[in-house]
């Protein structure tokens, strides 16, 4: 990971770096340059000019813009774009406006009205526009790639966490490192010094693969795209490149850029595919934004729970089984201790736990629907010439459940969970939806209040591809919208990203370095119990009745992934309920060592977790290894502690070494305990 930042100042017009690293010499492939990047500007050029001499010949009919406070501009059809309306709201939101929302759709600032609308605008504080912003750096990233290396792009998006953006680029035999990227920031840094507008074209598909004929992998991007779908071009500079968009109104808004690293990537994610090149960035408005994340960055690799947990001996991986960790005793600890906490709330809270097979015949996951969406990613299996799949998912499970007898009136509500996944399936009707949500929501705020976690809502809406009856859909998110606002806590607007049979809410966390991750969901789903044909007695009990509401839930998500996620948050330093290594006895020497072990066994008999350093290492050693470990309580002990029944109590973080009793101690690991827990009463 780079320890440099570039920022470029517009106004002295020069470059600035922390640290200076010699130009690395590489091949550039110019006949590709010289072959590609003249045809897709003459082409780009040809285009937009016929697309703007046929936008004026329509007539500027009157339309009518609504703001979010519910304002309402004049504006003229196919003239006015978002950036007039921002002019006319004030200069500042003018100067910082990056992306647009026209009627749902995320809309370029400079791009002109089509019809009566509701109008957004987004500046960097917002996700939106902050997504906008790292996919428009992507561009600039890439622009400098090509033009610096000659090398076919491939894709450039903003990441999925939410935190800068990559490009992927095919570079034939070279392979890009580190001391590399002073000569990718150079290139970004001009194109953002030259303050190149960001412009955009629809093309047909004929058009689209003449355009990038050069480059083998837009081809492929371009003829696997849906016949009806709208292809739309963007260039900035010398770059043209095939994009969705929509992006920011031009590269200077880009003032801070770093490369923080490069690594290689498969096309595609198919091993057997060309090897890629995918180069990282991140970008900000502004220096010191770059710097604080800079900073942030070094921290958190203190804290990766990938070294901590080697550096900790909490788990490891083996070749024998790829993508998987195996848990050592620590981490079993945790494990357990997150599952019986959450069961606790079971409990408390109504839920039933059932448990499932883990192997299905095929013929549920094509009725399920899984198939069509899975099948090549699910482990198949043959038995008696049938096909059977190991699951992919929980949901299926749960319907048959549910379905294996006849269900009351849905007033007492069945929810189902799998041990591992942490997920439940509440199944109730559609009038109890908004209360469902929002229970669901408070257990959600309360388990991340214990974690110290904070999180933002988002309910993302109905997609394009979505199933089921509009009428359904809107009372649904119109469901989850009273939830929301009856929860109490800011939420926002995700529009078309739900999933395809349902709305849903999605819940981001922030750790405490601020690092974003998705890990509880509530998802409705109203397509997986129509396939099954769920159904319920009514309150008379003399018909039967549909449709039945799935509301998929997780809390932790997976449990290992939250496990990670809290060895970071915590940065290895567990609370003392949660904590894999409460307490550790070290004895002086050989022989306080009998006593070490009594007081070691009476501290586990009361249900703590306890260890004990018998090795034949200096006290001083001991201590410190223990402080590394982030043991909570170090425990002392040597002859005169073991005449008088007591111990040495050196607390985490804490110099001070206090005397106590073993009663004493282990009425205040009980008191730790219950503080920590405090939620839980």
């Amino acid at each position: 990971m780079l320890r440099r930042y570039a920022i470029h100042n517009l106004r002295r017009n020069r470059f600035f770096y922390s640290t200076v690293t010699a130009m690395v010499p590489h091949p550039k492939d110019d006949e590709y340059l010289n072959a590609a990047i003249p045809k897709r500007i003459k082409m780009f050029e040809s285009i937009q000019a016929e697309q703007k001499t046929q936008r004026l010949s329509l007539s500027p009919d009157p339309i009518k813009v609504t703001l979010p406070d519910g304002t309402v501009k004049d504006a003229a059809k196919w003239q006015t774009t978002p950036f007039d309306v921002a002019k006319e709201i004030s200069k500042n939101l003018a100067n910082n406006a990056l992306i647009a929302r026209v009627n749902g759709v995320l809309w370029d600032m400079a791009r002109p009205l089509e019809q009566d609308c509701e109008l957004r605008i987004y500046k960097f504080e917002d996700d939106e526009g902050r997504d906008t912003f790292w996919h428009s750096s992507a561009h600039i990233l890439g622009q400098s790639l090509e033009m610096g290396y000659g090398c076919m792009l491939c894709i450039g998006p903003c990441t999925t966490r939410g935190e800068g953006f990559y490009y992927d680029g095919f570079y034939g035999d070279l392979g890009l490192n580190d001391d590399h990227c002073k000569q990718i920031e150079a290139g970004a840094l001009k194109a953002a010094g030259e303050k190149q507008p960001f412009e955009r074209i629809e093309v047909t598909r004929d058009q689209a693969l003449e355009m990038f004929s050069d480059n083998e992998f837009k081809v492929e991007i371009i003829n696997d795209l849906p016949a009806d779908k709208t292809i739309t071009v963007y260039r900035c500079g010398p770059l043209v490149d095939l994009c969705r968009g929509p992006h920011i109104p031009n590269t200077s808004f880009v003032k801070a850029i770093a490369c923080l690293k490069a690594s290689s990537a498969y096309w595609r994610g198919n091993k057997a595919r060309a090897i890629l090149q995918r180069v990282y960035g991140i970008s900000y408005p502004d220096q010191k934004s770059l710097k604080e994340y800079l900073l942030k960055l070094e921290e958190a690799k203190k804290y990766d729970h990938r070294i901590l947990g080697v550096k900790q001996e909490r788990f490891f991986r083996h070749e024998s089984s790829p993508g998987s960790r195996f848990f050592l005793p620590h981490v079993a600890r945790v494990y357990n201790k997150l599952m019986d906490f959450i069961r606790s709330q079971y409990r408390v809270r109504g839920y039933e736990e059932v448990i499932s097979p883990n192997v299905f015949n095929m013929d549920l996951w094509v009725q399920s629907g899984h198939a069509a969406n899975y099948k090549e990613n699910m482990f198949i299996l043959e038995i008696e010439k049938q096909e059977f799949g190991l699951k992919p998912m929980n949901c299926p499970g749960p319907c048959l459940v549910f379905k294996h007898r006849a269900r009351g009136a849905l007033s007492g509500l069945t929810r189902v969970r799998r041990f591992r996944q942490d997920d439940a399936h509440i199944f109730c009707r559609e009038s109890q939806i908004k209360d469902e949500v929002r229970e669901a929501l408070k257990f959600i705020d309360y388990v991340y209040e214990i974690f110290g976690f904070t999180y933002d809502l988002k309910l993302s809406t109905r997609p394009e591809n979505s199933l089921g009856e509009t009428a359904t859909w809107e009372k649904a998110e119109s469901a989850l919208k009273e939830a929301l606002d009856e929860f109490g806590k800011p939420w926002q607007l995700n529009e078309g990203d739900g999933a395809f049979y349902g709305p849903k809410i999605d819940i981001n966390v922030s750790d405490s370095l601020s690092r974003k991750f998705q890990c509880a969901t509530l998802q409705l789903d109203f397509q997986l119990p129509n396939f099954f044909k769920l159904e319920y007695l009514a309150e008379d009990e003399a018909k039967i009745e549909r449709p039945v509401v799935m509301i998929h839930r997780a809390i932790l998500g997976s449990v290992e992934r939250m496990f990670a996620i809290l060895l970071m948050h915590y940065m290895g330093k567990w609370p003392f309920w949660l904590s894999p290594c409460q307490a550790i006895v070290c004895p002086v020497s050989k022989k306080s060592q009998a006593y070490a072990e009594k007081v070691k066994d009476e501290i586990y008999s009361k249900g703590f977790h306890v260890d004990a350093d018998l090795t034949d290492r200096k006290i001083g050693k001991k201590v410190r290894e223990a402080q590394l470990a982030q043991y909570n309580y170090i425990l002392v002990v040597g002859e005169q502690e073991a005449e008088t029944g007591q111990v040495s109590v050196r607390i985490r973080d804490k110099a001070d070494l206090t005397t106590m009793s073993i009663e004493g101690l282990l009425e205040r690991f009980s008191e730790d305990a219950k503080i920590s827990l405090s939620y839980l009463l």
